[in-house]
């Protein structure tokens, strides 16, 4: 079967997991996404243990998933023990009983909600050292939960599970495994696009792929070994998902945090399915600017990052916490202040501006950062903003800024930047691009308009801000110099040269447009003379009639 056909197959598979959970009234409740999510998840997990052990086992190789299934199960225990060993670390190990196909042949068993539920969660708990993510409290959090459970009437549960693993038995993924991030980038936006409004306090919208790309592209031109990844707001990932791939996934490790539950379950989901299962260790659901959880190898202070790539959210209220930040534990760290509490509206307090120097502050000696900021955030004349960008040129550590479209988020009308940091850049070169006319404008869901980039586009950008090189009306290279002398302004608009047309005419075309522009003068004074009379006359009738 082609990608293509089996990528449509998926597609449709989460589309029949939704109708199901809508048909037994559990369509846009709160935990409709766990359902979608964790069932998803368990439908690849098994697909991946047969694909691995077709790789694995001589005998297997050109057999087809089904027959290689069905000759696991006539395996001899200490055969099949001897197959789980040979597996790799970001394989989740299955007991045959874990199967679909078990619960499948099984659908008619009393109680099979029960049989489902049980597996599942013995499926979290026989991976759980490998397969979990932490709380900052260091709680393991497993795979899966019982599911059922959100089925309030007991005589529709067992039906309810049936129903899904109906669905599940009637796809394969095992033609796709080799493609990795290319397909299931596409397959996570999908099953995750109903579910991405709302991570939690902190959370932010999905990233959109397009500036994933262009910020992973822009960061690794000639590839990177053996580093390390960071992103203090992950929501679900694309991000350092997208830089990962870019590095190649076995040389680097990614380190999240995040405070929703939610995200980190979504993310949690997208390193499992990108072959970054050696980095859930370092997931963790914990407030990033209250209680960072990623040490040094002392334990005595933060640790610092290779890389670092974030989409923060823009306005929360962190009023609950913000003289505590404020306070002089956290002064080295938040260098340009925190934001003041507004006295209408909490929710507008500027908490990237927070993640911001949370990130400049975990850079390692030779750290590169790209973090998405308002537009605003370039030219803000005062405060915290203008504090940042003194300190990013004044320590040298500018590469660039990227303006991007007006709703390039289809969630948000906020003009947004990608901001980029390097603090090996100490000679200046310092790219500014502004982006902002590119793109063509789509409807979302029939209503959100969004502005979505072209290929051809997204490699003009990434080409042009890699080349630095100057463009007219597009791109400006700069130094320290420039930038200091433009009072800090990251606007590549502010550093475009101002054209005048210059057109040759002779002394009689010259007179010819002069006499014109006088014409056109007298006509209009006459008109201003014309309009003055009516409106004193008019005056002049007014206070007769009132006398």
């Amino acid at each position: 079967m082609q990608t293509l056909d089996i990528k449509k197959q998926t597609k449709s598979m989460i589309d029949d997991l939704k109708s199901i959970c809508t048909n037994y009234g559990l369509g846009n409740a709160s935990s409709e996404y766990k359902i979608i999510s964790e069932v998803f998840l368990y439908k690849f997990l098994n697909d991946k243990f047969i694909h691995e052990a077709k790789r694995i086992v001589p005998a297997f190789k050109d057999i087809s998933a089904s027959e290689a299934e069905d000759a696991i199960n006539k395996m001899p225990d200490s055969e099949y023990e001897l197959m789980l060993l040979s597996f790799g670390a970001d394989t989740a190990k299955l007991k045959r009983e874990h199967f679909i196909s078990y619960l499948f042949n099984r659908q008619n068993e009393p109680d099979f909600h029960k049989l489902f539920d049980d597996m599942l969660v013995d499926i979290a708990n026989f991976n759980i050292d490998i397969f979990s993510v932490q709380t900052g409290g260091q709680t393991k959090i497993r795979l899966f939960d019982s599911l059922s459970q959100y089925v309030t009437e007991q005589e529709k549960k067992d039906n309810f599970c049936r129903a899904i693993i109906d669905k599940l038995a009637n796809c394969s993924f095992d033609n796709v495994f080799d493609q990795k991030y290319d397909f299931f980038a596409d397959i996570f936006e999908y099953l995750i696009k109903d579910y991405n409004k709302d991570f939690g306090k902190y959370g932010e919208y999905y990233t959109p792929h397009s500036i994933a790309s262009i910020i992973a592209k822009v960061m690794v031109p000639n590839g990177a070994k053996n580093v390390t990844v960071y992103d203090p707001a992950a929501g679900s990932g694309t991000l350092v998902l997208a830089l990962a791939h870019e590095i190649g996934e076995e040389n680097c490790t990614i380190y999240t945090q995040d405070i929703s539950q939610k995200s980190n379950e979504f993310l949690r989901l997208n390193l499992i399915l990108n072959n970054l299962v050696h980095s859930l260790p370092h997931v963790v659901h914990e407030d990033t600017l209250l209680n960072p959880r990623h040490l040094n190898d002392k334990k005595d202070g933060l640790m610092t990052f290779d890389y670092i790539v974030s989409n923060p959210p823009f306005n929360v209220d962190f009023s609950e916490n913000r003289n505590i930040l404020a306070g002089e534990k956290y002064q080295k760290r938040f260098f340009a202040g925190v934001p003041n509490i507004p006295n209408k509206k909490k929710s507008a307090m500027a908490i990237y501006l927070m993640f911001l120097q949370h990130i400049i502050f975990s850079l390692g000696k030779s750290g590169k950062a790209a973090v998405v900021v308002p537009t605003g955030f370039l030219t803000a004349g005062s405060g915290i903003q203008k504090k940042i960008r003194e300190h990013l040129v004044n320590n040298k550590m500018l590469k660039g800024v990227i303006s991007m479209p007006s709703n390039i988020f289809a969630t948000t009308g906020t003009n947004v930047s990608i901001l980029f940091i390097d603090k090996e850049n100490i000679n200046g070169k310092i790219v500014l691009m502004d982006a902002s006319n590119l793109g063509t404008k789509v409807k979302v869901d029939g209503k959100n308009q969004r502005t979505v980039l072209s290929g051809e586009e997204i490699n003009t950008i990434i080409k042009g801000f890699n080349s630095a090189e100057s463009e007219d009306d597009f791109c400006v290279v700069v130094d320290y110099e420039d930038i200091v002398a433009k009072k800090f302004s990251f606007s590549a608009g502010q550093y475009f040269d101002v054209k005048i047309e210059y057109t040759e005419l002779t002394p009689e075309e010259f007179e010819e447009k002069m006499r014109g522009f006088a014409a056109r003068l007298d006509s209009m004074f006459s008109e201003s003379r014309q309009l003055e009379d009516e409106i004193k006359k008019n005056l002049r009738k007014v206070k007769h009639e009132e006398i």
